[in-house]
């Protein structure tokens, strides 16, 4: 055992070193003590001279061994496994060498110690030191009364201490062994917990479970999905070692379905029993194995919805601690997630524009950067139209303010309605607004402007229910990269075509339609 091992099992319970003494006080004590019994009775007895003085030689010596070991090297950050096992040897040679010169009647001191020295080296060290103690004094105690072992009243005797020695030290390692378990697992939420504060995309949320899950529980399957209308997109799925990709499942009929449905968790031991929840069949995902045990937590946020599930193909593979810390991480994936939600929601809003839903100036033109740039790399065009609704000004003086922006939105939704999804509208300024249109050629994007140009001239628009003439439009289109080959100089050149419609009289599109077999040509 390395000292490195050595200092994890010291600091199993997160002690200092010296909280690490409290634990052993009690048994460094009673040692100490049941070797000022033995000496007392030692005298008490009239041994003669040599047998007196080995007693008081071994009773003196290892009341100062042990209280070195226990108060000063034991709380001391200096502790090394040398120092655990050479107080195991010590002890077990202490024995040998004093049990020679000891009567027969105090036999029972020496198993006492024995016990008091196993429960020592258990809770500083592993099985194996506490075990050599266990092992030693047997063997010198059996040794000592080998020519008395033939009634059994005598094996229960003197193997009565060995096996209480033998399960305290059991019970002690199997309580440190949980205890341990279950600090790591504490530690292993409170490290999710803090990194996926800071989390901000749901992307990294869902990398940080995967990263976090297989340290957290044992099992042969496991998955992580959000419910999308009557669909669970497992966007986490591990499957008897391998990962899936994009695995979508029904709702209906699932277990992960109920647990989502009722927000209640699903503890399933053993699947080869009749599963009494109505209208639920087993759904299999992944490999195509049946599951023997499963257990599923929900994932319940304010915008979000989903569900957390294990399975082995063994029956009785999980626990309720094993629960405990499901519904412990999917606690914090929901409130992680509920963030990003809210963080992109927020990141949305500041992306567009309040009144039209479009982007605003800023940010339409960074997507507008990036699409003349994959244009250019992927050698194909990009078109590019302005546009103003004329005489907007009057719009507002005569019918007011709020029917401006009634006719702005209309605009807004007209546009929409033809252009496709690949395509993005902002709102540049005013009742000014552009269009991008990846992929499309001058020619294509002026056919979208006629289209739009016919929606706004039969568009009917009524404010504080009274009707309004149709606005009609101003625009301007230029093609990246036959006519403009950088992203400012294309909006440019729409923009001074649209001034040259609105100079020309408004309600028009400039260029005219020849224009572009001319570019072609």
């Amino acid at each position: 055992m390395t000292n490195r091992i050595l200092k994890e099992r010291l600091d199993a319970l997160g002690l200092t070193p010296q909280e690490q003494l409290v634990p052993v006080i009690p048994s460094g004590l009673a040692s100490i003590f049941l070797l000022l019994v033995m000496l007392l009775t030692g005298l008490s007895l009239k041994l003669g001279d040599l047998n007196y003085l080995a007693l008081i030689c071994y009773s003196v010596a290892n009341i100062l061994f042990l209280t070195h070991f226990h108060f000063v090297l034991i709380p001391s950050p200096q502790l090394h496994p040398t120092h655990v096992w050479t107080f195991a040897i010590v002890q077990v040679v202490g024995s040998a060498l004093i049990v020679g010169f000891l009567p027969k009647g105090m036999d029972n001191y020496i198993g006492g110690l024995m016990i008091l020295l196993c429960i020592t080296a258990s809770i500083i060290a592993d099985r194996k030191p506490a075990s050599l103690i266990l092992g030693g004094f047997t063997l010198v105690l059996l040794i000592r009364n080998l020519q008395f072992l033939t009634e059994i009243d005598n094996w229960a005797r003197l193997l009565g201490a060995t096996l209480v020695a033998a399960v305290v030290n059991e019970a002690i390692h199997q309580y440190k062994t949980l205890a341990t378990r279950n600090i790591s697992r504490l530690r292993i939420v409170n490290d999710f917990s803090r990194k996926i504060s800071s989390s901000l995309e749901t992307e990294q949320v869902l990398n940080l479970l995967s990263a976090t899950i297989p340290n957290a529980l044992s099992a042969d399957s496991y998955f992580f999905g959000l419910a999308e209308g009557n669909e669970i997109r497992l966007s986490l799925l591990y499957d008897d070692g391998e990962y899936y990709d994009n695995v979508r499942t029904t709702m209906d009929g699932t277990l992960s379905g109920w647990v989502i449905r009722n927000k209640k968790e699903l503890f399933l031991p053993d699947l080869r029993r009749n599963i009494d929840l109505t209208g639920v069949e087993l759904v299999i995902v992944g490999n195509g194995r049946n599951s023997l045990s499963w257990m599923g937590v929900p994932i319940d946020g304010i915008h979000v919805q989903g569900v957390m599930a294990f399975a082995s193909y063994r029956p009785n593979a999980f626990n309720h601690s094993d629960l405990e810390l499901m519904r412990n991480l999917a606690m914090h994936a929901a409130l992680a997630l509920d963030n990003t939600f809210h963080h992109a929601e927020v990141e949305k809003q500041s992306q567009l524009d309040s009144l039209t839903g479009v982007y605003n100036h800023g940010y339409f033109l960074n997507l507008l950067k990036k699409l003349t740039e994959e244009a250019c790399f992927k050698r194909r065009p990009l078109s590019l139209i302005m546009l103003d609704v004329d005489y907007f000004k009057q719009y507002n003086d005569t019918y007011g303010h709020l029917a401006g922006d009634e006719i702005l939105t209309a605009l807004c939704k007209t546009i929409r309605r033809h252009i496709k999804h690949t395509d993005i509208v902002g709102r540049w300024g005013g009742e000014e607004f552009v269009i991008a249109l990846p992929g499309a050629s001058g020619k294509q994007a002026q056919r979208v402007a006629q289209r739009i140009h016919e929606s706004m001239a039969t568009l009917k628009i009524k404010s504080m229910r009274k009707s309004i003439p149709a606005p009609t439009l101003s625009q301007g289109i230029a093609q990246f990269p036959d006519e403009a080959d950088e992203t400012m100089k294309l909006v440019d050149l729409a923009d001074r075509r649209l001034y040259i419609a609105k100079d020309r009289g408004r309600n028009q599109i400039e260029p005219a339609a020849s224009h572009w077999d001319k570019l072609i040509s």
